[in-house]
């Protein structure tokens, strides 16, 4: 079997595949399912200064190849993290990585050095979240937003920071320069689209919030490309999602330029889905005489 480590910013993972923040909660559920040390790692829910109670109902919603989500980074708070989940977590023989988001840059700066004192592997900046009222969008749409918000939380951070990147802008090669330029160690990218859906019969949108994050499959196109723009334009390590739900995407992803990858809405799908994703990995690269998962990192072959 090939090798399948893979080392983000100086933080070994014994494979690639990570569960996506948001739709593994904590990992509680999905320990029932099989052992956690099975995954390289666990991005946590998005967590937040104070506890947050969410956004009213509905705010699921299925859509073609995918789904729409204003959940509004519903969470128990940092303190409660660190004191209840964290320390289940950290049995679990695999990587941790802290998802944080805040209305401020003082609510970020703050978590991120309550977390610094704890053994979280590494710290991921959620400044992309399109589907709150206030906090990571305004944050994540402009190269100067990434850039302010990153430095200072840099100040304050003293374990592996990863910035995620939303899609919901014009260029984001741009983005991603922004970030690794105010001292990002990598990026994980992409975060959910805006979407909108209507019901025809009421006249109105299917979720409270009007708008959503979309994801899931439709999302793949979409995430390979801008993978692929950021790969040609920074050099920390790119963690790549968006859509991933078999282990061909997976092989899209790390092609087009990700270093690891991150599993999102296709658990809802199927809870087994990394599994899954695992195994696929492994058979190719036998079978294409790879001895090491990161010789397909950024190997895609760009017609002249």
């Amino acid at each position: 079997m090939a090798d399948l480590h893979v080392n983000i910013a100086g933080v070994e993972f014994q494979n690639p595949v990570v569960a996506a923040s948001g739709t593994f909660g904590f990992g509680h559920e999905y320990g029932e399912f099989y052992p956690l040390s099975t995954l390289g790692g666990i991005s946590c829910k998005g967590i937040t200064l104070a506890p947050r109670p969410g956004n009213p109902p509905p705010r699921i919603a299925e859509t073609p190849g995918g789904m729409l989500n204003a959940v509004g980074l519903q969470n128990p708070g940092v303190d409660y993290f660190i004191e209840h989940d964290l320390p289940w977590l950290r049995q679990q023989g695999t990587v941790i990585i802290a998802n944080i988001a805040g209305n401020t840059p003082e609510d970020y700066c703050r978590m991120a050095e309550k977390l610094s004192d704890t053994d979280v592997d590494m710290i991921e900046l959620n400044i992309s979240c399109p589907n709150v009222k206030q906090g990571g969008v305004q944050f994540g749409t402009s190269c100067s937003g990434v850039e302010d918000i990153t430095a200072a939380v840099r100040k304050h951070c003293r374990k592996p920071l990863m910035v995620k990147l939303s899609p919901n802008v014009s260029d984001i090669a741009e983005i991603a320069a922004a970030a690794e330029s105010a001292g990002a160690d990598a990026i994980s990218m992409i975060n959910t689209l805006t979407g909108m859906r209507i019901d025809i019969h009421t006249r109105r949108p299917v979720i409270r919030n009007n708008t959503g994050g979309l994801s899931g499959p439709a999302l793949l196109p979409v995430a390979i490309r801008m993978v692929n723009q950021a790969y040609k334009r920074v050099k920390i390590p790119i963690v790549g999602m968006g859509g991933i739900s078999k282990w061909q995407d997976a092989v899209e992803m790390l092609l087009a330029g990700a270093s690891a990858l991150q599993i999102g809405t296709a658990f809802f799908a199927d809870p087994y889905a990394p599994l899954k994703i695992l195994d696929g990995l492994n058979e190719y690269l036998d079978q294409n005489h790879i001895a090491c998962i990161n010789e397909l990192t950024g190997k895609m072959i760009p017609w002249e």
